[in-house]
Protein backbone atom coordinates (compact mmCIF):
# COMPACT_ATOMS: atom_id res chain seq x y z
CA UNK A 1 0.00 0.00 0.00
CA UNK A 2 2.45 2.52 0.35
CA UNK A 3 6.79 2.49 0.11
CA UNK A 4 10.02 4.26 0.12
CA UNK A 5 9.73 6.86 -2.57
CA UNK A 6 12.18 6.16 -5.51
CA UNK A 7 12.88 8.13 -8.35
CA UNK A 8 11.23 5.37 -10.85
CA UNK A 9 7.52 6.87 -9.88
CA UNK A 10 8.26 10.34 -10.86
CA UNK A 11 6.50 9.79 -14.28
CA UNK A 12 3.48 8.53 -12.89
CA UNK A 13 3.46 10.44 -10.12
CA UNK A 14 4.20 13.86 -12.16
CA UNK A 15 1.33 12.97 -14.66
CA UNK A 16 -0.86 12.87 -11.78
CA UNK A 17 -0.05 15.44 -9.66
CA UNK A 18 -0.64 18.42 -12.18
CA UNK A 19 -4.05 17.62 -12.21
CA UNK A 20 -5.80 20.97 -11.50
CA UNK A 21 -7.75 19.27 -8.94
CA UNK A 22 -4.49 17.95 -7.33
CA UNK A 23 -2.24 20.45 -7.50
CA UNK A 24 -3.07 22.93 -5.57
CA UNK A 25 -3.22 20.70 -2.49
CA UNK A 26 0.22 19.21 -3.09
CA UNK A 27 3.17 20.82 -0.80
CA UNK A 28 6.21 20.54 -3.38
CA UNK A 29 5.02 21.87 -6.58
CA UNK A 30 6.87 21.29 -9.92
CA UNK A 31 5.95 22.50 -13.23
CA UNK A 32 8.04 20.00 -14.96
CA UNK A 33 8.94 16.62 -15.23
CA UNK A 34 12.46 17.46 -14.84
CA UNK A 35 11.68 19.81 -11.55
CA UNK A 36 9.33 17.20 -10.38
CA UNK A 37 12.64 14.78 -9.99
CA UNK A 38 14.87 16.97 -8.43
CA UNK A 39 12.21 17.71 -5.63
CA UNK A 40 11.73 13.87 -5.02
CA UNK A 41 15.26 13.49 -4.49
CA UNK A 42 15.90 16.29 -2.51
CA UNK A 43 13.17 14.56 -0.33
CA UNK A 44 14.89 11.82 -0.50
CA UNK A 45 17.92 13.12 1.05
CA UNK A 46 15.91 15.15 3.36
CA UNK A 47 14.32 11.82 4.51
CA UNK A 48 18.23 10.42 5.27
CA UNK A 49 18.76 13.20 7.33
CA UNK A 50 15.47 12.64 9.34
CA UNK A 51 13.94 16.02 8.53
CA UNK A 52 10.49 14.49 6.95
CA UNK A 53 9.21 10.76 6.13
CA UNK A 54 7.72 10.71 2.29
CA UNK A 55 5.91 7.33 1.22
CA UNK A 56 4.93 7.10 -1.93
CA UNK A 57 1.11 5.31 -1.88
CA UNK A 58 0.25 2.12 -4.14
CA UNK A 59 -3.16 0.86 -5.94
CA UNK A 60 -3.03 -3.20 -5.92
CA UNK A 61 -1.30 -3.62 -8.11
CA UNK A 62 1.44 -1.66 -7.05
CA UNK A 63 1.19 1.56 -9.30
CA UNK A 64 2.66 4.74 -7.97
CA UNK A 65 -1.11 6.86 -7.00
CA UNK A 66 0.16 9.49 -4.90
CA UNK A 67 2.01 10.28 -1.90
CA UNK A 68 2.17 10.73 2.10
CA UNK A 69 4.29 12.49 4.03
CA UNK A 70 5.44 13.85 7.43
CA UNK A 71 6.77 17.45 6.97
CA UNK A 72 8.91 19.48 9.72
CA UNK A 73 9.63 16.63 11.80
CA UNK A 74 11.11 17.93 15.51
CA UNK A 75 10.93 16.78 18.99
CA UNK A 76 9.17 13.44 17.81
CA UNK A 77 6.25 15.74 16.10
CA UNK A 78 5.41 16.72 12.48
CA UNK A 79 2.75 17.77 9.76
CA UNK A 80 0.74 15.29 7.84
CA UNK A 81 1.18 16.14 3.77
CA UNK A 82 -0.82 13.86 1.75
CA UNK A 83 -2.25 13.47 -2.10
CA UNK A 84 -3.58 10.66 -4.46
CA UNK A 85 -4.50 11.33 -8.05
CA UNK A 86 -8.24 11.93 -9.54
CA UNK A 87 -8.75 8.83 -10.76
CA UNK A 88 -8.19 7.30 -7.45
CA UNK A 89 -10.46 9.68 -5.39
CA UNK A 90 -13.23 7.79 -3.18
CA UNK A 91 -11.68 4.13 -3.34
CA UNK A 92 -10.38 4.05 0.12
CA UNK A 93 -6.66 4.07 -0.83
CA UNK A 94 -6.20 7.56 1.38
CA UNK A 95 -7.41 5.39 4.67
CA UNK A 96 -5.63 2.52 3.99
CA UNK A 97 -2.27 4.77 3.24
CA UNK A 98 -2.99 6.59 6.19
CA UNK A 99 -3.07 3.37 8.50
CA UNK A 100 0.00 1.95 7.31
CA UNK A 101 1.86 5.38 7.43
CA UNK A 102 0.49 5.65 10.84
CA UNK A 103 1.82 2.17 11.69
CA UNK A 104 4.86 2.91 10.61
CA UNK A 105 5.03 6.25 12.17
CA UNK A 106 4.30 5.72 15.79
CA UNK A 107 5.69 1.90 16.14
CA UNK A 108 9.10 1.71 13.82
CA UNK A 109 9.91 5.74 13.70
CA UNK A 110 8.41 6.44 17.26
CA UNK A 111 6.62 9.33 16.35
CA UNK A 112 4.35 10.85 19.52
CA UNK A 113 2.18 13.19 17.93
CA UNK A 114 1.24 13.44 14.12
CA UNK A 115 0.03 17.37 13.29
CA UNK A 116 -2.61 18.17 10.50
CA UNK A 117 -3.58 21.73 9.46
CA UNK A 118 -6.95 22.43 8.22
CA UNK A 119 -8.68 25.48 6.51
CA UNK A 120 -10.75 27.01 8.47
CA UNK A 121 -12.96 27.45 5.49
CA UNK A 122 -12.97 23.72 4.85
CA UNK A 123 -15.81 22.72 6.63
CA UNK A 124 -16.32 19.46 4.85
CA UNK A 125 -12.27 17.99 6.21
CA UNK A 126 -13.35 19.51 9.56
CA UNK A 127 -16.03 17.23 9.91
CA UNK A 128 -14.09 14.34 8.03
CA UNK A 129 -11.49 14.77 10.34
CA UNK A 130 -13.56 15.10 13.32
CA UNK A 131 -15.34 11.93 12.54
CA UNK A 132 -11.96 9.83 13.34
CA UNK A 133 -11.97 7.88 16.26
CA UNK A 134 -8.21 9.10 16.92
CA UNK A 135 -7.85 12.99 16.01
CA UNK A 136 -8.56 15.40 18.33
CA UNK A 137 -8.72 19.13 17.52
CA UNK A 138 -6.01 21.12 19.04
CA UNK A 139 -5.85 24.77 18.92
CA UNK A 140 -6.01 25.24 22.82
CA UNK A 141 -3.63 22.16 23.38
CA UNK A 142 -0.62 23.48 21.72
CA UNK A 143 -0.70 27.51 21.15
CA UNK A 144 2.62 27.84 19.71
CA UNK A 145 1.91 25.32 17.13
CA UNK A 146 -1.67 26.96 16.58
CA UNK A 147 0.01 30.53 15.95
CA UNK A 148 2.88 29.67 13.75
CA UNK A 149 0.24 27.59 11.16
CA UNK A 150 -1.66 31.17 11.53
CA UNK A 151 1.13 33.05 10.72
CA UNK A 152 0.18 33.54 7.32
CA UNK A 153 -2.90 34.72 5.37
CA UNK A 154 -4.95 31.46 5.69
CA UNK A 155 -6.64 30.57 8.52
CA UNK A 156 -6.46 27.22 9.89
CA UNK A 157 -7.43 24.97 12.72
CA UNK A 158 -4.44 22.51 14.16
CA UNK A 159 -5.42 18.71 14.67
CA UNK A 160 -3.31 15.79 16.40
CA UNK A 161 -3.61 12.80 16.53
CA UNK A 162 -0.93 11.52 18.86
CA UNK A 163 0.42 7.94 18.97
CA UNK A 164 -1.38 6.58 22.96
CA UNK A 165 -5.21 7.33 21.09
CA UNK A 166 -4.27 5.64 17.11
CA UNK A 167 -2.34 2.98 19.50
CA UNK A 168 -6.14 2.60 21.52
CA UNK A 169 -8.24 2.41 18.36
CA UNK A 170 -6.01 -0.27 16.73
CA UNK A 171 -6.60 -2.48 19.70
CA UNK A 172 -9.95 -1.81 20.21
CA UNK A 173 -10.56 -2.36 16.67
CA UNK A 174 -8.50 -5.19 16.10
CA UNK A 175 -6.66 -3.77 13.32
CA UNK A 176 -3.74 -5.39 11.44
CA UNK A 177 -0.78 -3.18 11.02
CA UNK A 178 0.08 -2.79 7.66
CA UNK A 179 3.67 -3.31 6.22
CA UNK A 180 5.91 -1.02 4.45
CA UNK A 181 7.01 -2.18 1.27
CA UNK A 182 10.74 -1.84 1.09
CA UNK A 183 12.77 -1.88 -1.77
CA UNK A 184 16.69 -2.34 -2.30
Amino acid sequence: MIKHRDLSECHMLFDLMVDPAVFPFVRHKASSYEEYLFLTKQLIEAEEQGELISRTILDEWGNPIGTINLYDIEQETGFLGTWIGTPFHGKGYNQMAKEAFFNELFFDKQIKTIFMRINKANIRSQKAAEKIPYVEKADAKWPEVYQKINAGEKSYHLYEIERDNYHLHVMREGIETIEVQMEA
